[in-house]
């Protein structure tokens, strides 16, 4: 546990220190990109700060890489480089689209080439989740085409959540936080010799970038991580994913105190069904108006919050809340016995249910109408 702390601490360290001089930088040469309709902000603020949170990721792997029991990770291994080399490309395209602002269709070639180096020289999907049991996949083809359509899947995720101040980085904070967690737990209890795990160094050192990037990016922003942080983000969450599913085939996660296996394919989508689920309903409501699924609209969930009547910090601690419901209450499952576990996730759902839709509810109670008096 100290040495995945530690690598998280360096990221954070060294992410807050960069995204500091992304700031200085952005502002010096005013690299700013036009206000758009959707934003919420009004004054001119740089989108550099995916640099500062790849820094502590790149750091944070090269040092992890010469560090005691970490480094067992990058032994014989290529997959950490190629994850690494994949976030490279990533951070290129979306800073060349945070000060271009590229074209969709570019893009998505863009995201598709880094996707495609992870699933080449990195991490592979060989086995897709799925309930009673896991589906093996064995044709190499079909596991490059699979990781990187899941790739390019959670990038988009949360570059469509990243429409608050911190709330990207919080929510892969949170996530991350549980996902690394779930990892330890079960490497740290498995009677395997080998303890060390990239899906845990990964996760940590993602959580510890996005600590530090967010000491700049809470609310009043003073950069955003673009869709240079918000697709690294996602590029590194859906790694870790992988790693994670692919490690059942092991018995890892069976050795582990009779684990379910059912975790391992449970946690990944928990930690990303609010980015999914915004991606998803962004999809449909785009093509039932005719425009294309990539269109930019103000319709995602944050900004129906804000519609409701939250302000934006209440908006994003919301979204933080209902985080820790779906990613803890999926790491439950891994400690406690299931039928406990459902009857706690059901009562926190239906609590956070009725505080979400409160302001709502407040306006259409009887006799009340919004900004009248009676």
């Amino acid at each position: 546990m100290i040495m995945y702390l530690l690598m998280g601490l360096c990221a954070a360290v060294v992410s807050y220190a960069a995204t500091w001089g992304a700031r200085l930088i952005g502002n010096k040469l005013e690299l700013f990109s036009p206000i758009r309709s959707r934003d919420m902000h009004s004054t001119p603020i740089s989108r550099l700060g995916g640099l500062g949170i790849f820094a502590g990721v790149l750091v944070a792997l090269l040092v992890a890489s010469s560090s005691f029991f970490v480094k067992d990770i990058f032994r014989n291994n290529a997959a950490p480089w190629g994850i690494l080399v994949g976030a490279g490309v990533i951070v290129l395209v979306g800073v060349a689209d945070d000060l271009l602002d590229l074209r969709w269709w570019v893009k998505l070639i863009g995201q598709s080439a880094a996707a495609l180096v992870v699933a080449i020289w990195g991490v592979r999907m060989t086995i897709i989740p799925f309930v009673p049991e896991p589906i093996v996949v064995e044709n190499p083809t079909l596991n490059i085409i699979l990781t990187a359509g899941l790739i390019v899947t959670t990038m988009n995720a949360f570059n469509f959540i990243d429409g608050l101040d911190g709330l990207a980085a919080g929510v892969a904070i949170i996530g991350g936080a549980a996902f690394f967690l779930t990892a330890y737990w079960v490497h740290r209890n498995s009677d395997v010799l080998d303890k060390s795990d990239l899906a845990t160094l990964l996760t940590a050192v993602l959580v510890g970038s996005c600590v530090g990037f967010l000491l700049h990016n809470w609310f009043p922003a003073k950069i955003f991580m673009g869709d240079s942080g918000a697709m690294l983000i996602g590029l590194l969450m859906a790694s870790a994913g992988v790693v994670s599913t692919g490690q059942i085939s092991s018995g890892l996660y069976d050795r582990a105190n009779g684990i379910p296996t059912i975790i391992p394919i449970l946690l990944p989508f928990a930690v990303l069904f609010l980015p999914l689920l915004d991606l998803s309903l962004a999809v449909v409501r785009r093509t039932a108006l005719g425009r294309s699924p990539w269109s930019a609209d103000r319709g995602h969930l944050h900004h129906k919050l804000l519609d409701i009547g939250y302000s934006h910090r209440g908006a994003v601690v919301l979204m933080y809340l209902w985080t820790c419901i779906l990613a803890f209450g999926g790491l439950a499952f891994a400690i406690f016995p299931w039928q406990i576990v459902v009857a706690v996730d059901a009562a926190a759902t239906a609590i956070m249910a009725v505080v979400t839709a409160w302001p709502y509810l407040r306006t259409r109670a009887p006799g009340q109408m919004t900004g009248t008096q009676e």
